[in-house]
């Protein structure tokens, strides 16, 4: 299985142009991915092809996982190394040719190399190993300020009934699964006790006012790298 090259493709037009014109940017804030998310009738999944489901098998195989490894190869213990060994143990080395700048960390370096081997896209569709990007997940340039962009990243295992994307991901814990449900990005569990919203970033005193803590609140971008 080969990394194909795709051009970027542009973001369906979902409600409005302003929607249009944060994701072409790629620089948003809080308040922005919220109104992206809100009314986006994301997320709906199709029928999977075998390597999105090798994918998606590969990620849950990691859950639990004290260490990374692929093929002989060992990864970084974060969130990058183990959307990286996902892939390498499919045959797909998601950095080939991707030569790191100057702070440039794991998540920024495999968005960048979405951008010329595959596609960023907001949904509506959504496929099993599919890479999520969110940010502000923490004070990375630690400035106090929400203005930390493609700080994570995790593996899309599937999505359930209610349109709720579950994926894996290495957190502070450790390997886990996460919810994220685009329709109630502010909503961590629905009247009925239905989990919707994993909080991903920890709240701390320092925080600035409207922070946000949930990942459907800090949902920067799917790629998708396979068909």
């Amino acid at each position: 299985m080969e990394l194909r090259n795709r051009p970027l493709a542009k973001p369906a037009m979902v409600a409005v142009f302003a929607i249009l014109a944060i994701f072409l940017s790629a620089c948003v804030s809080g308040d922005s991915q919220r109104r992206l998310a809100e009314g986006s009738g994301c997320c709906g999944i199709s029928e999977a092809t075998a390597e999105q489901r090798a994918l998606a098998r590969s990620a849950a195989g990691y859950l639990g996982a004290s260490r990374i490894h692929a093929k002989g190869r060992r990864f970084r213990f974060d969130c990058s190394g183990l959307t990286q060994a996902v892939y390498f143990s499919n045959g797909i080395d998601l950095l080939n040719h991707v030569d790191g700048r100057p702070g440039e960390n794991g998540v920024r370096l495999i968005r960048r190399s979405l951008l010329t081997h595959g596609r960023l896209h907001p949904g509506p569709r959504v496929q099993p190993g599919d890479v999520v990007f969110l940010h502000n997940t923490w004070d990375a340039n630690r400035d106090r300020r929400v203005n930390d962009l493609w700080t994570h990243v995790g593996i899309v295992e599937r999505v359930e009934a209610n349109d709720t994307v579950v994926f894996i991901s290495r957190v502070s814990r450790g390997i886990e699964r996460y919810r994220m449900n685009l329709k109630f990005p502010g909503t961590h569990r629905a009247d009925d006790g239905t989990l919707l919203n994993d909080f991903m970033r920890r709240k701390r005193r320092s925080d600035p006012p409207r922070t946000h803590y949930l990942t459907g609140q800090l949902f920067a971008a799917f790629g998708t790298v396979t068909h």
